[in-house]
């Protein structure tokens, strides 16, 4: 067995945190990488590492930073990382997810305006 170094296990777990995140399988991530599905539950046990190229397409498929793979952590704020996504959407999907969300903010505010004090 392969000695794991704590450099490969702690990518692989942002890797697996990432790629759970995205909603995306094992075999469905290995797809879009280009690599085998083996490969990547290697890399997600800290078993092995990865190229600069494959690291570079998980950094674009997760839509995360690199600092965030190789140090945990990110240049990028939780709101930019989530434009970024929403960019990629096809238009239904984003449509379904501004839905979502106009939906969720209407029940903050309201749960915020129950919990004010009356006048």
């Amino acid at each position: 067995m392969r000695e794991k170094k704590q450099l490969n296990i702690d990518m692989g777990r942002r890797i697996r945190q990432a790629r759970e995140a995205a909603g995306l399988t094992q075999e469905r991530f290995a797809e879009l990488v280009g690599i085998s599905p083996q490969n990547v539950s290697c890399v997600e046990r800290g078993l092995a590492g990865v190229s600069m190229a494959v690291l570079r397409r998980m950094c674009e498929i997760l839509q995360v930073s690199s600092d965030f793979l190789l140090i945990g952590t990110s240049t990028d704020n939780d709101a930019d990382a989530i434009a970024q996504r929403l960019r990629r959407l096809p238009p239904e999907q984003f449509r379904v997810v501004q839905e979502v969300i106009n939906s969720l903010l209407e029940l903050t505010a309201l749960s915020h305006d129950e919990n004010k004090p009356e006048s």
